[in-house]
């Protein structure tokens, strides 16, 4: 059984004419290029040690099998904005699992698909911490009903956008949210 024990977070961007040669750039950009990806679902692991990202780029080798929980977008649309967005939700209880989100989106600057996959993240925490909020109202507003609550310690995100290259050529995004053992 492999339960991990750290996590690290980084982002990319990468733009070339090919796809999947912008993809692996954005990858490059991230640090991350060198390991065999296993794309997880969106468990923040119960006791997980969150670590730089300096930190976490020295624990990996070339060919590692590593798992992660990936936001990925891409263009070849020009000026169109995308972002790709991990948003995170940790519960005040260290031996409660907490949620990792993923958001790709159009149009939204940093800020918003952040707040929107921190959202996301919460709301995920939220409701299997039994908290009881209106998803009706603005993250902000949520944001205090979750950390009053007592129950959500924290939440953040890691967010990565660019504008689709002027002349056409593949743009990709990456967010990634990096498991270790």
């Amino acid at each position: 059984m492999f339960v991990p024990s750290k996590i690290f977070f980084t982002k990319g961007v990468g733009r070339h004419k090919d796809y999947l040669s912008s993809f692996e750039l954005s990858l490059r950009d991230a640090g991350i290029e060198k390991c065999n990806l296993v794309s997880v679902s969106s468990i923040f692991p119960p006791g997980c040690k969150r670590i730089s990202l300096s930190e976490g780029l020295k624990e990996i080798e070339s060919g590692q099998v590593t798992f992660t929980v990936m936001a990925r977008n891409a263009t070849n649309e020009p000026n169109r904005l995308i972002a790709a967005s991990i948003g995170a939700a940790i519960p005040a209880d260290a031996g409660q699992y907490g949620y990792l989100s993923e958001h790709h989106g159009f149009g939204d600057n940093e800020k918003t698909a952040g707040d929107y996959a921190e959202d996301l993240a919460a709301q995920m925490l939220a409701t299997t911490l039994g908290v009881e909020f209106d998803p009706n109202t603005d993250w902000n507003e949520r944001e205090q009903v979750f950390k009053m609550s007592g129950k959500i310690v924290r939440t953040f995100n890691i967010t990565q956008t660019a504008e689709g290259d002027r002349t056409g050529i593949w743009t990709t995004v990456i967010a990634a949210a990096i498991l270790l053992p």
